[in-house]
């Protein structure tokens, strides 16, 4: 009776890990883009950079304030993004720019407004709140990049998790260690990324994170099992190994936002030290509910583990499947 319910236990779960990962796919967060850039004194010329996930475009669409108007549209698909530029004959000083459609997705929209006497607006709307009033004052440019960097990591599901399965793998002495290494790792190839030194194809680097997610989980599950491989060792070398891969998707969300001219150092640091924050805020919060589960019923801390490991290897393995089937897809058509 007990081994049945046991594997009722484990089915639940791996059709949970896979009904999340399912979800978390399908709604993956990728940031819209919508830059505005003076060129003359009530003219502007616009760059909308819209979402794609898989094959469908979200439905977004800027509206600017009344008495604006658009001229002749030219549009193509760069990577996941479609990006369409005009010209909008306005003065853009009052009024508000909304983005319709966006309180009903899961994405955020990174607004760029820069006039002639140099000076630059940035704003992020969100599904709360979709518009900004441009005669309210503008928040300041590169600090935005902090709170963009901090939103993929928590809700960027691939990061997250492999990180959760960092926290599973490793022991307590031996996560400072680790994380900075990941830190360390994917700090390299974001910045080698970014500033256009080295480039990879995202399917394969895609395909790759969601192979270390799946491996990382793996490993924690066979240290449960009182298994002291090279990774138990030294969880360090794998976390620095994959964090420089997950340089190469931290940059993809990055490149879909782009960097502000004079400002790309800056704007990449704050976008890391955003990164970073998200991390740390995800690792307390793992590490609470542990000291928790320790404290409140410690012997229900191993199943807990063990349940996790699996959740966080299903979705690995999920990812792996869908996004190499993906490419196939695409290399035969």
């Amino acid at each position: 009776m007990l081994a049945r319910l046991r594997i009722r236990i484990a089915a639940s779960l791996l059709l949970l890990a896979a009904v999340l990962a399912g979800a978390a796919s399908a709604h993956e967060v990728r940031p819209g883009y919508l830059e505005l850039k003076q060129s003359g004194p009530a003219s502007f010329a616009v760059t909308w950079k819209q979402p794609i996930l898989g094959e469908r475009i979200l439905r977004l669409r800027p509206v600017f304030p009344e008495g604006c108007t658009a001229g002749a549209e030219t549009a193509e698909q760069v990577g996941v993004a479609l990006i369409r530029r005009f010209d909008l004959a306005c003065p853009l000083r009052s009024g508000e720019i909304r983005i319709e459609g966006l309180e009903r997705s899961l994405t955020d929209v990174f607004l760029r407004i820069e006039r002639l006497d140099g000076s630059i607006a940035a704003h992020v709307l969100r599904p709360a709140s979709p518009a900004i009033d441009l005669a309210a004052p503008a928040g300041a440019p590169l600090a935005a990049y902090v709170r963009i960097g901090i939103e993929h990591i928590l809700f960027g599901w691939d990061h997250l998790l492999f990180v959760a399965g960092i926290v599973l793998l490793v022991r307590p002495r031996q996560l400072l260690a680790t994380v900075t290494a990941f830190t360390l790792a994917h700090s390299i190839t974001l910045s080698l990324a970014t500033l256009g030194h080295v480039s990879l194809p995202s399917a394969p680097v895609e395909i790759t994170i969601a192979l270390s997610i799946m491996l990382v989980a793996l490993e924690a599950l066979r240290r449960g099992e009182g298994v002291e491989n090279l990774s138990a060792r030294f969880p360090w070398l794998i976390a620095f190994g994959f964090g420089l891969i997950h340089g190469f998707g931290f940059a993809g969300a990055l490149s879909e936002i782009g960097l502000p001219d004079g400002a790309r150092a800056w704007a990449l640091l704050l976008f890391n030290v955003g990164v970073e924050i998200g991390q740390l805020l995800l690792i307390a919060g793992l590490l609470l509910a542990v000291y928790l589960v320790r404290t409140l019923k410690p012997e229900r801390l191993a199943p807990v583990l063990r349940a996790g490991a699996y959740v966080v290897g299903t979705a690995g393995a999920y990812w792996t499947i869908e996004r190499t089937f993906a490419l196939l897809q695409a290399a035969a058509s």
